[in-house]
């Protein structure tokens, strides 16, 4: 993440960093994905800058297939 970015971040700054609509990062923290905070009474969403990196280095190891090969050889050898 850039220093620069600011702690908290509206869902079109997030969309930006990840290079999605704002409507697919609605998503996410509404589902709970990336976790987010909700701003007074008009639906305002916020996500922590340490959030979304948190949310980014999941995925990557989510889709990570060395992560999964891993976890079966050790499946495997525990047996």
């Amino acid at each position: 993440m850039p220093a620069d970015l600011p702690r908290f971040l509206t869902l079109a700054d997030v969309a930006d960093v990840l290079n999605v609509t704002s409507r697919q990062v609605y998503a996410l923290v509404r589902t709970g994905d990336l976790r987010g905070i909700q701003i007074g009474g008009r639906g305002q969403w916020r996500v922590e800058a340490v959030e979304l990196e948190d949310y980014i280095q999941r995925q990557y190891a989510r889709t990570d297939p060395s992560a999964g090969a891993a976890s079966t050889s050790k499946d495997v050898r525990s047996r």
